[in-house]
């Protein structure tokens, strides 16, 4: 019982993570309809931001301030890496061939992980651990359940950073934009809407948030290096894919289930396999649920 409590602890942790990014992709699937694969790498770039910023301000200031200095900058300049994203790699490509957006978002991906591997070096970087303790939750013959106060801070940041957003989609003039452009971008700009600058925004809202799930990334494991965007970019895309791509409270879904099933799966079976499992049972749900467990199919415009 206590290692199950812990092992859940550990992937509503992990899932927490993963729900963040894929918020991301499916905001830029919903809007264009295409996929962003650089967005695992800004999300390696959120997190090396933030290592930057965390170790300048070593005995500089408080580790609250100096998390919340490494959230804000790390924020800010994926968003606007995101913006650089979509005005070179999606702007121009908008009325070609779907592959071309595909194609050239790779690129894109290759570009952020190679400039990071030069500038920063190709071995691993770790810092030491920022928020030791936590809290007993049980104590089963010797087995300790503990939750960090990371994994709360996690937990905390996370649905703090949501409901700023899903506000943001659904109170403000510019989220009222986002969902006319998502039904329909034609008769958005008809309407007077600006289609480019609202597609830039989204964009830069889901690079932010790729950016504060990789500064949770770097706390918690403490250790990061250039390839980081590639794994979490797909476990991410998969958790959108699971959850239904194009919906957002099922991108937060399939990010805790994929946690879950990583943190269970590591911890009754093997830790080689967990992501055959992950992959396995993304399978076996879109056999039967084709556009994933919140997902709706798409009505065709004529």
């Amino acid at each position: 019982m206590a290692y199950a409590l812990q092992q859940l602890v550990n992937g509503i942790t992990l899932g927490m993570i993963y729900g963040l990014i894929a918020v991301g992709y499916t905001m830029v699937y919903g809007i264009i309809g295409m996929i962003n694969f650089a967005h695992g790498d800004v999300f390696m770039v959120g997190a090396f931001v933030g290592i930057i910023v965390l170790t300048a301000l070593t005995g500089v200031t408080s580790v609250p301030m100096g998390i919340l200095a490494a959230l804000l900058l790390s924020a800010g300049v994926c968003a606007l890496y995101g913006f650089s994203i979509e005005r070179v790699a999606y702007r121009p490509l908008r009325g070609s061939f779907r592959l071309a957006p595909l194609i050239s978002a790779i690129g894109m991906s290759i570009l952020l992980e190679n400039y990071v591997q030069t500038s920063q070096g190709a071995l691993e970087r770790a810092i030491p651990v920022t928020v030791p303790g936590g809290i007993q939750l049980m104590n089963e013959n010797g087995f300790v359940v503990q939750l960090s106060w990371m994994q709360i801070a996690i937990v905390v940041v996370t649905l703090v950073t949501l409901a700023i957003f899903t506000y943001i989609v659904t109170k403000t003039p510019l989220g009222r934009s986002m969902r006319a452009v998502e039904q329909d971008a034609k008769m958005a700009a008809l309407l007077g809407i600006d289609t480019n600058r609202t597609i830039s925004y989204t964009f830069i809202i889901g690079s932010a948030l790729a950016a504060v799930a990789g500064v949770m990334f770097l706390l918690y494991y403490g250790v990061i290096d250039f390839y980081i965007g590639f794994n979490a970019g797909i476990k991410a895309f998969t958790a959108a894919v699971l959850g239904g791509i194009g919906s957002l409270p099922g991108a937060v879904l399939g990010g805790l289930l994929i946690g879950l099933i990583e943190a269970f799966w590591s911890g009754y079976a093997t830790v080689a396999y967990k992501d055959v499992a992950v992959y396995s049972i993304l399978a076996i749900v879109l056999m039967f649920m084709p556009t994933g467990l919140l997902g709706r199919n798409d009505v065709e415009k004529v």
